[in-house]
């Protein structure tokens, strides 16, 4: 079984390091016969070293010009040679139990993909409050977050991989489209609870309870005209929405 990890970075000088190490780290204890894996970083249009220091930690670097999370990742999965495809923001951290539990359900042969379930540290209280709330969605309705979802690459390609024309949420349509996919063939989509996913704070940190709260009462009350509203995804809240749910902002 060949995985290929990619990672959509923008201007990501600052974290990719420890991401591509917690990747190393991970991978490294994993010791099983006829198990490989490739890193791709997707450089979305940096400015800074992102790049270079993909490159020099062993990534395999391509390069996406326009600045939509979703396009990044479509190009790194384009670019894979691997059987199934880790999709992992570059401002989040691999852990070996995760990556035990994401290689177990692989090799069961009864899941289409998952996602996992994150931790976010040195939260305010209603950041943990809106944490709680995703976690219980995402576990319930099985909604992976953009900061890490894993599937099958033929099962990617069939749906069309990300949504190029959602500008937030990307990640729960893909999901949606996995499940469907999955049951046509016997297969199930989870969410990974026993190794949390650890992720930058940053996704909701800039953001007040209330502006959070309004924009997740604008995305259940009108979900396709919200997510699909560039000039949203821009600015106020809709912004992060996205990022609450584990994506970076590329837009």
């Amino acid at each position: 079984m060949h995985l290929s990890i990619v990672i959509p970075a923008f201007n990501e000088e600052q974290l990719i390091p420890d991401c591509l190490n917690s990747i190393q780290e991970s991978i490294h204890v994993i010791q099983k016969p006829g198990f490989t894996h490739e890193v791709i970083v997707v450089d979305n249009n940096s400015t800074d070293k992102t790049a270079e220091l993909a490159m020099q930690a062993g990534a395999k670097v391509v390069f996406e010009p326009i600045n939509q999370i979703g396009r990044a990742r479509n190009t790194g999965a384009a670019a894979a040679t691997g059987d199934w495809l880790l999709f992992v923001d570059a401002d989040s951290l691999l852990n070996p139990g995760m990556v035990t539990d994401i290689l177990q359900m692989i090799e069961g042969g009864k899941h289409v993909g998952c996602g996992s379930v994150m931790y976010m540290p040195n939260l305010p209280w209603w950041g943990n409050a809106a944490m709680q709330l995703w976690t219980v969605l995402s576990v319930t309705f099985r909604w992976a977050s953009g900061a890490l979802v894993v599937c099958r690459t033929d099962a990617f390609r069939d749906v069309g991989g990300f949504n190029q024309d959602m500008f937030a949420a990307d990640e729960i349509d893909l999901s949606r489209l996995l499940k469907k996919w999955g049951r046509k063939r016997g297969l199930k989509f989870t969410i990974l609870t026993r190794h949390p996913l650890v992720t930058s704070p940053r996704k909701v940190q800039l953001y007040t309870g209330r502006e959070i709260a309004s924009q997740i009462l604008h995305v259940l009350l009108s979900p396709h005209r919200v997510l699909k509203d560039k000039k949203n995804s821009r600015s106020g809240t809709m912004g992060d929405a996205r990022r609450l749910s584990g994506n970076s902002d590329h837009t």
